[in-house]
C-alpha cells in the first residue's frame, strides 16, 4: 500500500536511529528511540497476582515519561507507526509494551525487524510489516514473572535467615552451584602418581623424540618410580629399529561462525574480553558505526543469537570475496553447512560483518581498539567458515625395542585452506608440533638419551568465564542473552570470586547453595532449570501456554517455600578471625570476602568502621628495598598483581608473581608467568632473553 504521509519509526538507541533514518530518509520517515524499554513491573512490589491467573502488573519506568510524551506526539501526527525494537523475544515485549502504550490496534501489521542494520536489509523490512508476534511476548511474559516470583519470594527468605542483600535466581543459583561443585571435586581429587618415558633419537646431525607408547603391545601403564627404574635398566643397552611408518592424510574443518556463546568463549580466550565487554562492544558494532562520508552503518549481523544459518546472498557474496583475495582452490567445492542446537531460533543468522569486503584493516581508523579487536575477530570467523578445510599428512613413527614401542608423531600442512585467516581458540593449549626427520621402516636410530618424568593426574580446572558459558549453553541453562548479565550477578552478590580468571567459590555461595540444595532442590537442579528453559522456549513455539508454565512451577514452590521458613533456623556466617589487631579500638580483626577479595574489617561495626586491605604474604622477600614482603594486592578493577608490604615506602609492583631468585644473566627478577607452553620462571627484565630451562619437575 502506498502511503502519502509520514511514518514513525520506533527502535531502541538513539545510534540504531540515527543509521536507520540515514538509510530511509528524513523526508517520508520520522525514527525515534524508546531507549530500551518504556513499561516495566514496579520494583516495589511483587506485580504478579497469583489469585487473578498471575495477571501482571506494568508501569511506565520512572524517568520515561517525557520520552512517552514525545513518542505519543509523534505517533499523533503519523500515517502509520512501525515497531523495529531488536529481532527477539525481548525486543518483541518492548514492541507490545508500545503498542500499548500507543494504543495501536492489536491487528495493525506494525511490527518489522531486520537481523542487520544495512539499506537493503531495513527497507525490505519497512516494506514487509507483520502483526505482533504474541508467543514472543508470553514467553518474555513467563521469563519476567518467573524470575519475579523467584526472586521477590525467595530471596526475602535468605535475607531473613542469612543476611540481607542475598538473592536466589532461576539461573544464577544454578550457575553457582556448578562453581561449588567443580571446587568440591577439586578439593576431593586424590591425585595419582604416573610416569612418561621420552627417547631422544639421534639421526645424524638431527635428533627427534619418541614416547613411550606400548610395552607388549598394550598401552604403557607406569605408576612408579620402581617400575620405571626397571624399564631405564632393561633398555639400557636396547637397539632400536623403525617397525612402522604410517602417513595419513587428514581434513581440518573450520568452526562454525559465531553464535553468542562462541563469540563470548573465542573473545574471552583471545582478546581476554569478558562476556559483559563483548556484548557491549557487539551492540556497537551492530547498531551502526561512522565510517566517514559513508555515513553510519552496522557492521555486524544481531548477536544475540544461537543459530549458525548464513544468508544465500551472505554465502555467494562471502565465496566472490574468497576466490577473488585468496584463490579458487580456497573455495569450497560445496557451500558449508553448519548444524544448529535443537533449540536454536533458525530464523536468526550467525553472527558475521554485514558487508564482507569491508575488512577489519579498510575500516580501522573509524573503529575504536576495542570494536577493531572484536570486529576482525567476528570477520576472521565468518570468512574462515566459508572457506576449504586444511589439508593435512599426519605421520606416526613407531620405533620398537624387544617389548617397548616408542611413537613420534608430526603434522605436515599440505593446503592450509581455512587456516589462512583464522583458527578457533582453545582452553588448553596441546602440545606443539614435532618436525619428523625422514626415516624409513626398519632402519636402526641411536637413542642419544631416556627422559623419564613424574607427573601427577590434576583435578579437573576451575571454571574460567569462557568455560563456564560452555557449560551454561552444554547444559541447557539459560539462553544467549543472559550468559553474561548471569556471571556479573553472581560475582557482585560475592558468591563467587574471580582470581587469575578462575572462579572460586566464597563462603557464602557455598552456604547459599548448600542451603538451597536442601530446600529448593527444583530450583537449583540443572535438568530441572534446562527442562523449563526448554517449555520457555516452547511458549514461544506455541507448544504451551505461558501461563501452564507458572501455575506448575508455583504449586510445588509453594509449599517448598513455607516449609523452608519453618524448618531453616537463623544461619550466621562466622567470620575468619585475625592476628591484626584494630588500631582503632583494639579488637582482633576479621576477614570479610568483599567484591574485590578478601579484606580485613573490625568486628566492632558500626560503632567501629576500620577497614584495611588484607596483605596475603607469599614468603618471598620485597626484591627492590630487601625490608618488606612481598604480598598479593588488588586493583580498583579487581585484578591481582604484588606489591611490597611497606608501600608507599616501597613502590615495588609486579603483575606476576616474584619467585625470590635472581636472573643468572643479568640479575633481574625472577617471577612465574602462565604462558602458552604453562607455567614458567622467566626474567621480568624485557630486554634480556634468558630462556629457562625446560621445566620437568613434579606436576601439582
Amino acid at each position: 500500500m502506498f502511503i502519502l504521509g509520514k511514518t514513525l519509526v520506533i527502535v531502541e538507541s538513539p545510534s540504531k536511529a540515527k543509521t536507520i533514518e540515514k538509510f530511509l530518509g528524513k523526508n517520508k520517515y520520522e525514527v525515534l528511540a524508546s531507549l530500551g524499554h518504556v513499561r516495566d513491573m514496579p520494583k516495589s512490589q511483587f506485580a504478579i497476582d497469583i489469585e487473578n491467573d498471575f495477571a501482571i502488573k506494568y508501569i511506565t519506568i520512572r524517568g520515561k515519561g517525557e520520552k512517552i510524551k514525545e513518542l505519543k506526539k509523534a505517533a499523533g501526527k503519523a500515517d502509520r507507526v512501525l515497531l523495529a525494537p531488536d529481532p527477539d523475544r525481548e525486543g518483541e515485549a518492548i514492541a507490545w509494551h508500545l503498542m500499548e502504550i500507543l494504543k495501536i490496534d492489536e491487528t495493525e501489521p506494525c511490527r518489522i525487524e531486520f537481523n542487520e542494520i544495512t539499506k537493503d536489509a531495513v527497507k525490505n523490512a519497512v516494506k514487509n510489516p507483520r502483526q505482533l508476534n504474541y508467543n514472543r511476548v508470553n514467553s518474555q511474559q513467563a521469563r519476567r514473572a518467573l524470575d519475579r516470583i523467584i526472586g521477590y519470594q525467595l530471596s526475602p527468605l535468605l535475607w531473613r535467615k542469612v543476611k540481607k542483600g542475598l538473592s536466589a535466581g532461576r539461573v544464577q543459583s544454578v550457575t553457582v552451584r556448578l562453581i561449588c561443585e567443580r571446587e568440591e571435586e577439586i578439593n576431593s581429587f586424590i591425585p595419582e602418581e604416573y610416569w612418561t618415558l621420552d627417547n631422544h633419537f639421534q639421526i645424524g646431525s638431527h635428533s627427534m623424540i619418541g614416547k613411550l607408547n606400548k610395552i607388549d603391545e598394550k598401552k604403557a601403564e607406569i605408576s612408579s618410580k620402581e617400575q620405571m627404574d626397571a624399564i631405564l635398566q632393561e633398555l639400557e643397552r636396547a637397539e632400536y629399529v623403525v617397525s612402522d611408518l604410517k602417513v595419513q592424510k587428514k581434513s581440518k574443518n573450520p568452526a562454525a561462525p559465531f553464535i553468542t556463546s562462541s563469540m563470548q568463549q573465542d573473545a574471552y580466550r583471545k582478546l581476554n574480553f569478558t562476556a559483559k565487554k563483548t556484548m557491549r562492544v557487539a551492540q556497537q558494532l551492530y547498531e551502526g558505526i561512522s565510517l566517514g562520508k559513508e555515513g553510519s552503518i552496522g557492521l555486524i549481523t544481531y548477536m544475540r543469537t544461537d543459530s549458525t544459518r548464513i544468508a544465500d546472498v551472505a554465502k555467494a557474496d562471502t565465496a566472490a570475496f574468497i576466490k577473488e583475495h585468496y584463490g579458487e582452490q580456497y573455495v569450497p567445492k560445496e557451500q558449508k553447512e553448519y548444524k544448529n542446537k535443537n533449540n536454536a531460533q533458525n530464523a536468526h543468522e550467525a553472527i558475521r560483518p554485514t558487508y564482507v569486503n569491508k575488512t577489519p584493516e579498510s575500516i580501522k581508523e573509524y573503529l575504536s581498539n576495542e570494536q577493531y579487536k572484536l570486529y576482525k575477530l567476528i570477520w576472521e570467523r565468518f570468512v574462515a567458515s566459508q572457506m576449504a578445510s586444511a589439508q593435512m599428512e599426519q605421520t606416526t613413527v613407531i620405533t620398537r625395542s624387544g617389548r617397548y614401542d616408542f611413537t613420534t608423531s608430526g603434522t605436515v600442512i599440505i593446503f592450509k585452506g581455512y587456516m589462512e585467516v583464522y583458527e578457533e581458540g582453545k582452553d588448553e593449549e596441546k602440545e606443539e608440533n614435532q618436525t619428523l626427520i625422514p626415516v624409513e621402516k626398519g632402519q636402526q636410530l641411536d637413542s642419544k638419551k631416556l627422559v623419564p618424568k613424574q607427573h601427577f593426574t590434576q583435578p579437573p580446572a576451575r571454571y574460567t568465564e569462557a568455560t563456564l558459558i560452555k557449560t551454561l549453553e552444554e547444559k541447557g541453562i539459560g539462553r544467549p542473552s543472559t550468559y553474561a548479565p548471569t556471571v556479573e550477578t553472581v560475582l557482585a552478590r560475592n558468591y563467587v570470586v574471580r582470581e587469575a580468571k578462575q572462579f572460586y567459590p566464597t563462603e557464602l555461595g557455598i552456604l547459599v547453595v548448600d542451603l538451597l540444595k536442601e530446600h529448593f532442590p527444583d530450583i537449583i537442579d540443572v535438568n530441572f532449570t534446562a527442562g523449563l528453559e526448554n517449555k520457555l522456549d516452547g511458549i514461544e513455539e506455541g507448544a504451551y501456554y505461558w501461563k501452564d508454565i507458572l501455575r506448575g512451577f508455583y504449586s510445588p514452590f509453594e509449599k517448598e517455600l513455607a516449609a523452608a521458613e519453618e524448618k531453616i533456623g537463623p544461619v550466621k556466617i562466622e567470620d575468619e578471625v585475625s592476628e591484626e589487631i584494630c588500631e582503632k579500638c583494639g579488637r582482633n580483626m576479621v576477614i570479610k570476602m568483599g567484591r574485590f577479595g578478601k579484606f580485613l574489617a573490625c568486628p566492632g561495626f558500626p560503632e567501629c568502621s576500620n577497614a584495611k586491605p588484607l596483605l596475603e604474604k607469599i614468603n618471598v622477600t620485597c626484591p627492590q628495598c630487601h625490608n618488606g614482603e612481598v604480598v598479593l594486592r588488588r586493583s580498583k578493577k579487581g585484578r591481582t598483581f604484588y606489591g611490597c608490604s611497606d608501600y608507599p615506602e616501597c613502590s615495588f609492583v609486579s603483575w606476576d608473581r616474584p619467585t625470590g631468585e635472581r636472573c643468572p644473566k643479568c640479575d633481574g627478577i625472577m617471577v612465574e608467568r602462565n604462558t602458552k607452553k604453562g607455567k614458567l620462571t622467566i626474567c621480568s627484565n624485557k630486554e634480556c632473553n634468558f630462556e629457562p630451562v625446560e621445566q620437568t619437575s613434579k606436576e601439582s
